[in-house]
């Protein structure tokens, strides 16, 4: 996108009224993406941009300009721009854009998109094939191909390119008892090709509906505190916000963590370790370099329950004399790189997951979570239910209506008394101070001794 010659005039202007660092961060990216509902094809949307955003930092302050304009005059402005917001010294100052908007064609052809609406239409009838009852399937696909270079003042330039693919199944169930809903999503790492190597629609379109018609009787679920087993992959996005978030070290430098000066602690139970991982093959968090150019890595977070280390971009590792640790990451060449997860996950453990559900006398099966919130102060979380079974006397038997899962995630790791030897992992959107990046989620079978249920949520 931009000669060596050219970045290094950039970074040279950049610093030219004084500062301690600068980068700037190129990127070209191209997706296509097709819904299908009630059995009608929707929009088919092609997208693409390509920009560059320049970073200044002058102690505690930082100046940020981004260009969709690859013109060598648009990219000098935002190297000057970048270099006078970073001297103000006025903190952390929001992104300035300069240049116009430049389009990018996508990549996918004619044949491809066809093979789009082909898996749409299968699993819209898979789905519906399950059950009289399903009365309305939703399901969307879509790729992206994404080009990054990354330079910097101190030598550093790195290109990457990274693609990732996406299916989703949603249905909505209707009976005398009202409506559910449900969905499934399968999302890889990889370009449009492979993925249709690896991706199951008619697998996934009967676990979506195998997800919301047992809902359709289901009663109540129970109040107060319960033992809860989270099914494999399906917890992991508790883990990811009840203490992942608070394991990243913008919030330790702020103090805006539970797990602050907690290193060497014993935080969890020792049945607890756990991981964040972007170098996992395919994994809908995995990348090669993150957005700082630094290679991806597999870093233990919590290892036999104690606190080992956080997660570190730049920024924060300067802070601590540490190094970065491939976890900056940014939406896009817009906004400025944080401290983000990768592929968060508990390793799995010793115990068998049937003997986990048969010694649990009385609880709640959860087979799949919906969102959550959690405040990473204290670690106070929230968490829906999308599929849930009461455990009596050790078997699984009723469907239960969702629910809600609220605790705290330094109790829930210390409650934590059995780890299954298997293992999932599922794609998921993680949001942060305004961005959204693909991350990846998991665990084994996991028992939590006691966990409270909010009881059914209306609707």
């Amino acid at each position: 996108m931009i000669d060596h010659e050219l970045v290094e005039e950039l970074l040279t202007i950049a610093l030219a009224r004084g500062g301690d660092f600068a980068e700037l961060f190129a990127e070209e990216r191209s997706a296509t993406s097709v819904s299908l509902s009630d059995q009608r094809v929707g929009a088919l949307a092609d997208s693409g941009w390509r920009g560059v955003g320049i970073r200044v930092l002058a102690g505690d302050a930082t100046g940020f300009a981004h260009t969709a304009d690859l013109s060598a005059a648009s990219l000098r402005e935002a190297a000057r721009t970048a270099s006078q917001i970073a001297r103000s010294g006025r903190g952390v100052v929001a992104a300035m854009p300069v240049g116009r908007f430049e389009p990018t064609v996508p990549s996918l052809g004619g044949q491809a998109k066809r093979r789009m609406v082909e898996l749409l239409r299968r699993g819209d009838a898979v789905a519906r094939e399950r059950d009289g009852a399903v009365a309305q399937v939703t399901t969307s696909i879509g790729t992206e191909r994404r080009r990054i270079l990354v330079a910097n003042s101190e030598g550093l330039f790195a290109t990457d390119e990274q693609s990732r693919s996406r299916l989703r199944v949603h249905v909505i169930a209707r009976a005398d008892t009202g409506a559910q809903s449900g969905h499934e999503v399968a999302a890889f790492s990889v370009d449009f090709d492979e993925f249709l190597a690896l991706v199951d629609v008619d697998g996934l379109a009967q676990t979506a509906a195998g997800r919301v018609l047992p809902k359709l009787r289901a009663r109540p679920a129970p109040t107060g505190e319960l033992p809860v087993v989270l099914a494999r992959g399906s917890g992991g996005i508790l883990f990811h916000e009840a203490c992942g978030h608070g394991l990243e070290a913008d919030h330790i430098v702020k103090r805006a963590s539970v797990y602050v000066d907690r290193l060497g602690e014993q935080v969890a139970s020792p049945l607890v370790t756990l991981v964040d991982d972007g170098t996992r093959d395919r994994d809908w968090g995995s990348y090669r370099l993150d957005d700082e150019g630094h290679p991806a890595q597999s870093n233990v977070l919590i290892e036999h329950g104690e606190l080992v280390d956080y997660l570190w971009d730049r920024r924060s590792a300067a802070k601590f004399a540490r190094e970065p640790k491939g976890n900056g990451r940014r939406e896009d060449y817009r906004s400025l790189p944080m401290v983000r997860m990768t592929n968060t996950f508990l390793r799995p453990g010793d115990s068998d997951p049937d003997d986990i559900v048969a010694s649990t006398e009385r609880g709640v099966y959860v087979a799949a979570l919906s969102g959550g919130q959690v405040n990473t102060a204290t670690g106070d979380f929230v968490f829906g239910t999308q599929e849930a079974y009461l455990i009596e006397h050790g078997r699984i038997t009723v469907p239960l209506r969702d629910t809600q899962l609220i605790g705290n995630g330094p109790a829930v790791l210390a409650a934590i008394d059995a780890v299954g030897n298997d293992f999932g992992m599922t794609p998921g959107t993680c949001g942060k101070n305004g961005q959204a990046v693909p991350v990846g989620t998991g665990q084994p079978t996991v028992r939590v001794r006691a966990v409270t249920l909010g009881g059914t949520i209306d609707g």
